[in-house]
């Protein structure tokens, strides 16, 4: 466990809220970036955050259990490629692509290209608005 993952568990565990952040643009580095969408359900949930639209965590549809699909999410949020803003009870998620595309210029475009071109990711969808 990382020093960061440790104080998040730690904050999470004193207040009782899980800990949304991400981290700054500064921190997100090449290897956990790679790391978070080497998994192909991981490429899917960014496959239809790609448009730029925020999404509640319900209006995404994989066929995984809840559980698994909130530590997709959390690896995502943790790597730096979404954000997650929570509201009430409800969380909602939005890929950082301005910021991983300003470091690491091309690199998404290109990933999102070969994911659709190799059909990764395609079992993520997306459910209407509730």
């Amino acid at each position: 466990m990382t020093a960061r993952s440790a104080l998040t568990e730690r904050a999470s565990n004193m207040t009782g809220m899980p800990d949304h952040t991400s981290p700054a643009d500064t921190e997100i580095t090449l290897p956990r970036l790679l790391g978070a969408l080497s998994d192909p359900t991981r490429l899917g949930i960014v496959r239809v955050l790609s448009d730029g639209a925020e999404r509640g965590w319900g209006q995404l549809c994989a066929p995984v259990a809840k559980s698994t699909l909130s530590h997709h999410l959390k690896m995502l949020r943790e790597a730096g490629v979404t954000r997650t803003r929570q509201e009430g009870t409800r969380c909602y998620v939005t890929l950082r692509r301005e910021v991983l595309d300003a470091r690491f210029p091309g690199l998404l475009p290109a990933l999102l290209s070969a994911a659709v071109a190799d059909h990764v990711g395609e079992h993520v969808t997306e459910r209407e608005a509730m």
